[in-house]
């Protein structure tokens, strides 16, 4: 592994953590304020592009509130906002004397309002739609203006609720049409009315499981989110629960009982059992099952968490590696039992690399899917993206692997840490990454000159491969190392963050945990001096695919900082015989011909279309004629999911070994395999193997007769 990035981190994460924040004492005794106390105080002084408090500021973090909380404006009424207008401008003044007088008062104002919204949902849904009416629901909601009155109020939520309800009308309808054995025909009236008990049942459930569960604090870090992420989309304010899922993402483990949990109205309820954790390794608990009580090795008396808010109960049930817990469960039987688990980490393997191997004509290829470059930032020795993917390299030489697949489409980054790592694994040595801080900057290189794979190399990308993926994706392209495959640019994340525990910043902390602060601290740059920010990684091979046409790159994120451009460093091209200009020129022509990816870009338009529509109609002929118009013209897009490569691919001897005692990683590895081999671009990238095989091929032959 490479070391001179890990020292580099160490300097910038000490300096990060100890110059000018720690001269400063924070001792509200109000969390609230003293949360707001720090975090403006580490933007200022922290962030790579730090803003001005001023009235402009003030303006957004106003707006991006009020739109996370009352997205729909199904809240508020004109009345509010006119009064939550005074501190339009004010919230730079209040956030300077950290008060928080404008959150207390809309937060307050919104519990009220939602609680108003209850009644208004049930009273609607307590009357008949009626469906013969010429009507229109818009779902425009940016360009929705608040209403005026209780009258309208309840209008809008009558005309939201009664779309919302069609489709549920529409199904039992159908169900019945289609329903030849059934004696017991229902009216249409009670074909309605059934359908809004089922509405009527799911709001109920997104309320109690969801909304309610929603403490005060919860919506305090909304607030709080609010102005961070006014700095650029990727500062990012975590609870300390959320800070606790985000070490999880990153590390790939957990310690606990290896389940995962879901409210259903008051109750906690089992969804998933994770393969290898101490619950499946156990046999006694199901899917459907709920936990009722949770009782520590040292207590004698359970705590009952029946109505308990979710992370509470997690809480409870979570612990340290090796620990004790009890679980009274109601089976999904109905019969309640006490059930004893030892605590234990838990990896959860759909976040690790996985490979496979697939035969093409006389060759074999690798392919090797990368979801996240993750790291245990308390251990880098422990597993990391890293040392995986040498593992998995290795793994597949072993088995005569002529050509390798890296598949990064849909990895949103991780560690820049492991990036710098797996670019050495494929050159000699030399620059992988710029990082520039402020004026400052530093090149991130790869001093081992050892590599673990030297043959052709193919990665796969996307519209949201970003952050960590794009360095790999760059480096591999300005050094001509891989051929870069798939949509016209990558995400268009050019930034690096830090994580900040701010409880470090006060001493003697008695206020609670103030959860840790995300905060962009400085930008890289491609090795040829390019940034990645908004413009992305673009491919050697462009392809169409569903998110063509769909804004979510970073230039479609609010607040994005901007492109530019600082001096190239040295570095010299991969030195091997590959054609790499052939090879591309090959690809595209075949790509501009395939008919799988005609049809893939036509079906990415047409939901754009579908997307882009805000006007629709609540006549339940006109709602019938549109849905069996649009299903008319989904038809051909059928072929997409039944597209066939004839390809097979099979798991490493390793592996299979494993399936024996582990039929759930069996079943995830037989789905991946097929879905690889109705991947149209999987199959065009090992095409792209298989053409540098063969200009490696000649041009080493014609290399070595001049030579002769």
């Amino acid at each position: 592994m490479k070391r001179n990035y890990k020292v580099l981190m160490l300097v910038l994460l000490l300096a990060f953590a100890s110059c000018s924040f720690t001269t400063k004492t924070f001792d509200d005794p109000d969390k609230d304020k003293l949360l707001v106390q720090v975090i403006t105080y580490v933007l200022q002084r922290g962030h790579f592009s730090p803003r001005d408090f001023n009235d402009d500021f003030s303006k957004e973090v106003y707006n991006n509130y009020l739109d996370q909380i009352d997205p729909l404006k199904r809240y508020f009424y004109k009345s509010d906002i006119e009064e939550f207008e005074k501190y339009k401008y004010e919230l730079d003044d209040q956030l300077k004397a950290y008060d928080i007088s404008f959150f207390s008062l809309t937060h307050d104002r919104l519990i009220k309002r939602i609680e108003e919204a209850k009644a208004i949902y049930k009273d609607v849904l307590d009357k008949p739609f009626d469906y013969t009416v010429n009507e229109t629901y818009s779902s425009d909601y940016e360009n929705e203006a608040y209403v005026s009155s209780k009258k309208e109020m309840r209008d809008r939520w009558r005309k939201q609720l009664k779309f919302t309800n069609l489709a549920n009308y529409d199904d039992l309808i159908v169900m019945q049409e289609n329903d030849s054995t059934s004696t017991d025909k229902k009216s249409m009236s009670e074909l309605e009315s059934k359908s809004r008990e089922e509405t009527l049942k799911s709001i109920n459930m997104y309320y109690t499981d969801y909304v309610d569960d929603l403490a005060r604090k919860d919506w305090f870090a909304m607030y709080v989110n609010a102005i961070v992420s006014e700095f650029d989309p990727h500062t990012f304010y975590f609870a300390p629960e959320d800070k606790e899922r985000f070490d999880q993402q990153m590390s790939g483990k957990l310690e606990g009982i290896g389940a995962r949990l879901q409210k259903r109205m008051d109750n906690t309820k089992i969804v998933e059992l994770i393969s290898g954790g101490p619950a499946w390794k156990g046999k006694e608990l199901e899917v459907g099952d709920i936990i009722m009580k949770v009782r520590q090795e040292d207590e004698d008396q359970a705590v009952n968490i029946v109505g308990m808010r979710l992370d509470d109960a997690i809480k409870l049930i979570k612990g340290p590696k090796g620990t004790k817990v009890t679980l009274t469960i109601k089976k999904v039987d109905g019969t309640i039992k006490d059930i004893n688990i030892t605590r234990d980490i838990v990896e959860l393997e759909e976040t690790y690399a996985k490979s496979a191997m697939v035969g093409k004509d006389d060759k074999k290829f690798g392919v090797i899917n990368l979801p996240k470059f993750y790291v245990d930032f308390e251990d880098y020795k422990n597993r990391n993206a890293a040392s995986d993917l040498k593992k998995e390299i290795e793994r597949l030489k072993s088995e005569g692997m002529e050509g390798l697949v890296l598949d990064l489409r849909n990895n949103g980054g991780g560690s820049l840490q492991t990036v710098v790592d797996i670019a050495g694994l494929f050159i000699k040595d030399g620059p992988v990454v710029q990082v520039r801080s402020n004026e400052e900057k530093e090149v991130l290189k790869d001093d081992d000159r050892s590599i673990v794979w030297d043959g052709p190399l193919v990665i796969l990308v996307n519209e949201l491969s970003a952050s960590a993926s794009e360095i790999l994706a760059a480096a591999m392209q300005d050094y001509k190392r891989a051929i870069i495959i798939g949509s016209k640019q990558t995400f268009g994340k050019g930034t690096v963050q830090n994580l900040y525990d701010l409880n470090r910043m006060v001493r003697n902390n008695q206020e609670g945990d103030l959860g840790a602060l995300k905060i962009t601290t400085q930008k890289f740059y491609r090795i040829n001096g390019g940034s990645t920010q908004l413009e992305g990684v673009k491919s050697d091979v462009v392809v169409p695919d569903r998110y063509s046409f769909i804004n979510i790159g970073e230039k479609d994120q609010q607040n994005p900082l901007p492109w530019d451009k600082i001096d190239a460093v040295d570095y010299d091209l991969w030195d091997s015989y590959f054609d790499y200009d052939t090879t591309i020129s090959n690809s595209k022509k075949r790509m501009a011909d395939n008919e799988q990816l005609k049809l893939i870009e036509e079906n990415a338009k047409w939901v754009k279309a579908r997307m882009d529509e805000t006007q629709h109609s609540l006549n339940y002929e006109a709602y019938k004629a549109m849905l069996e118009k649009n299903e008319e013209e989904a038809k051909k897009f059928d072929k997409i999911s039944k597209y066939e490569t004839n390809l097979v691919f099979e798991s490493l001897p390793y592996e299979q070994k494993l399936f024996a005692n582990d039929t759930v990683l069996k079943d995830r590895r037989d789905s991946w395999h097929k879905s690889l081999s109705q991947d149209v671009y999987i199959e065009e990238a090992l095409n792209v193997l298989e053409d540098l095989k063969m200009t490696y091929s000649i041009k080493k032959v014609a290399a070595s007769s001049v030579k002769e």
